[in-house]
């Protein structure tokens, strides 16, 4: 399969508006519900019964900021099971202090943490901007959450002068997180001070979120971003150019493949998008990969379509299948020696299977054979990734979620650079053909599942 360029283009400018209408957890997940619900698909409440039929299209979500979609088959999971693709809502940034007003050497700053294992250095000399989730006192003893953003720049942490650090260039930049990291607010104005939380209300009002005052704002999720949108760039617009592609990328494919194979027709087995929060910080929340949400979900799902056999839920997990779906190192140029010989993918050469001896990827013989065919389907062979083996690995949500549920599982992504990077960089054809793969599977165009 040869994707035009002109839909790689319009795959890739669909990305670029969700990664921008996403700038937190929490902004991801109700985006992706826009889409969704847009597609037909209704919300459940995790508190509430749910009674499913065949071709029921529903969705969940957890804290605000994790979200499962799915797609009931015309077959008991028993029988049919499940086809999933897994990813993650969240990026490695950095997140506001709960008090974070700060005020030293005539500016005011905020008090911020590392979440994940961000790229400390790219974030300096940026022009950020604020976003997240703010929670309200309704007055009535309840909280209601509504999501905030700044938009435009209010926040950049200058680098220090050369002229006050000489050997900067040959010696290289050291940031101490607590010290260096804070960003500038402003100006300090020691008779006219407002806090956050006063800053956090005016905002809300300005957008038309919600009319409140600074009392009634409990607390607050708050995230810095980069206030510049991701953009097509290289000489022949071959390039994505934008932040939060890790791992908002590989969450947008997943839902286009599940919407449009929603929209072709019914398939036996339950199609499923699972979206978790906190995989840059190891998944071991509530909402994250490591907690309980898919495996609750799941047996939810195999309870709601009864068929009369016993061991259901056991046998629904032994006959699915799971793509995580996680970006992948591209081979750096100028950094070739850091990659593996043989396993160095490219640019815009289409999707990657992470593989490694131990375990650090879910991926394994079976598993990667299937996820080929399924490539094969739609026209193209896949690229391989395995990392030096005198370098340590990392890890995805792919090893987890196949512990917890002991569903067969292959860790695939596309080729990028600068991951971890406050902006990090793709290549345009590779989405387009990602979502191919996922549709594909979703589809049984690469035959039938594993186990089933």
């Amino acid at each position: 399969m040869l994707i035009g360029m002109k839909e790689a283009l319009d795959r890739a400018r669909s990305l670029l508006d969700f990664i921008s209408a996403s700038p937190t957890p929490f902004h991801a997940v109700s985006t992706a519900c826009s889409l969704l619900s847009a597609a037909g698909f209704r919300s459940l409440k995790e508190t509430e019964l749910w009674e499913l039929g065949p071709g029921d299209r529903c969705m969940v979500t957890r804290n605000d900021s994790s979200i499962i979609a799915f797609v009931v088959g015309t077959e008991p999971p028993a029988k049919g099971g499940f086809a999933m693709v897994g990813a993650h809502t969240d990026s490695p940034a950095l997140k506001v202090k709960p008090n974070a007003e700060l005020y030293k050497a005539g500016v005011m700053q905020l008090g911020v943490e590392s979440y994940g294992g961000l790229l400390l250095s790219t974030w300096l000399d940026r022009d950020l901007s604020l976003a997240g989730r703010v929670l309200l006192s309704t007055g009535q003893g309840a909280l209601r959450s509504v999501l905030v953003d700044f938009v435009r720049p209010i926040l950049r942490i200058p680098n220090l002068a050369i002229h006050l650090d000489r050997e900067v260039n040959t010696k290289g930049l050291v940031l101490n997180q607590q010290t260096h990291m804070a960003p500038v607010l402003g100006l300090d104005d020691e008779r006219h001070r407002r806090s956050l939380r006063k800053m956090l209300a005016e905002q809300l009002a300005r957008s038309g979120a919600a009319d409140v005052s600074a009392e009634e704002i409990v607390d607050h999720d708050l995230f810095l971003h980069d206030a510049h949108k991701g953009v097509i760039g290289g000489i022949d617009d071959s390039m994505i150019l934008a932040p939060r592609i890790d791992n908002l990328a590989m969450a947008h494919a997943a839902l286009v493949a599940l919407i449009e194979s929603s929209a072709a027709g019914a398939q036996p087995h339950t199609r499923v998008v699972a979206l978790w929060d906190n995989e840059e910080c190891g998944s071991r929340s509530a909402q994250g990969a490591q907690g309980p949400f898919i495996r609750q979900v799941l047996d939810r799902v195999v309870e709601a379509h009864p068929d009369g056999s016993q061991q259901a839920s056991a046998r629904a997990m032994a006959r699915s299948f799971l793509v995580s779906a996680d970006m992948a190192h591209a081979v750096h140029p100028n950094y070739a020696d850091r990659h593996e010989p043989a396993h160095a993918p490219l640019l815009g050469r289409g999707p990657v299977i992470k593989a490694n001896a131990n375990q650090s990827y879910a991926s394994d013989g079976m598993s990667s054979a299937y996820f080929v065919s399924v490539c094969r389907a739609v026209g193209f062979e896949p690229q391989r990734f395995v990392m030096r083996s005198d370098l340590p690995c990392g890890s995805t949500i792919g090893p987890i979620t196949s512990a917890l549920t002991g569903i067969k599982t292959v860790d695939v992504g596309n080729p990028m650079l600068s991951m971890h990077s406050v902006r990090e960089m793709a290549a345009v054809p590779d989405h387009a053909t990602m979502i191919a793969a996922m549709g594909a599977m979703f589809d049984g165009r690469g035959g039938r599942l594993p186990g089933a």
